[in-house]
């Protein structure tokens, strides 16, 4: 409880992460807000039924809030009409901060009368698309600081944000968001690619970062590399050098 998970990929999609953590705390009975910025209800909800989780469902008993950025955005840049009454938590497109995104967040995770579930759960795919609609870097980390405050340290709960990195390109923005966020992070999930490009039985390598340095100024951060294959229905990890195109 109260950790903030960041998920990070270099050269390779890590969205493989975002099923794993939706699937795995829709399971374990949390309340989970989905920021879906990349893709379709539709797309999350294939790869969730081939992890024995459905999406729609859990949207049914209310386990799930689904803020499905592609079509808000879509709706309000060609003047759709909203539902009269309802939140516009995309309405940084047309001002200029995330206060809207924010109350989003904080209203669909607030506890109410009769609930159950074991815990509030932020989820965000992707950060990086919140700078490419126009946001500033410093309003998306303001969002995230006040995340932070609300759902890891009022409410008890978790955040998981996946980010893009790419430290040769020359996004400034992006890669000033994601070193703040990692300095901020508990814990660090880092997919990259594998520096000598293709091969079918190792697709990437995962580095996991744990900062101890966070709770402990005198503490090093534990630091574990391992490589991953990713399957239909799971992903295998292995220690560097054990794949099956090796042994």
């Amino acid at each position: 409880q109260g950790k903030f998970t960041l998920l990070r990929d270099t050269r390779t999609d890590g969205s493989f992460l975002v099923h794993h953590f939706l699937s795995f705390y829709l399971r374990a009975g949390c309340k989970v807000c989905f920021v879906a910025l990349l893709q379709s209800f539709s797309h999350y909800n294939i790869v969730a039924q081939k992890l024995g989780v459905s999406l729609a469902a859990a949207k049914e008993r209310g386990q799930l809030v689904f803020l499905e950025g592609l079509k808000s955005c879509l709706d309000l840049l060609f003047g759709e009409e909203e539902q009269p009454g309802q939140p516009i938590p995309l309405q940084f497109l047309s001002t200029s901060d995330l206060r809207a995104l924010f109350d989003f967040v904080r209203v669909s995770l607030t506890p109410v009368d009769g609930d159950s579930w074991k815990g509030p759960v932020l989820l965000v795919d992707d950060l990086s698309v919140l700078l490419s609609l126009g946001a500033a870097p410093v309003a998306v980390l303001d969002f995230i600081h006040y995340c932070r405050m609300s759902v890891c340290y009022q409410l008890k709960g978790n955040i998981v944000v996946l980010v893009h990195s790419n430290e040769d390109a020359e996004d400034e923005e992006n890669e000033l968001v994601v070193n703040s966020l990692c300095h901020h992070s508990d814990l660090i999930l880092w997919a990259e690619g594998l520096a000598t490009g293709f091969c079918k039985d190792v697709h990437g390598q995962i580095k996991i970062i744990k900062r101890l340095s966070l709770r402990q100024a005198a503490e090093k951060d534990l630091v574990q590399i391992y490589q991953y294959k990713i399957q239909d229905r799971n992903v295998t990890f292995f220690a560097r050098g054990l794949s099956a195109a090796v042994l």
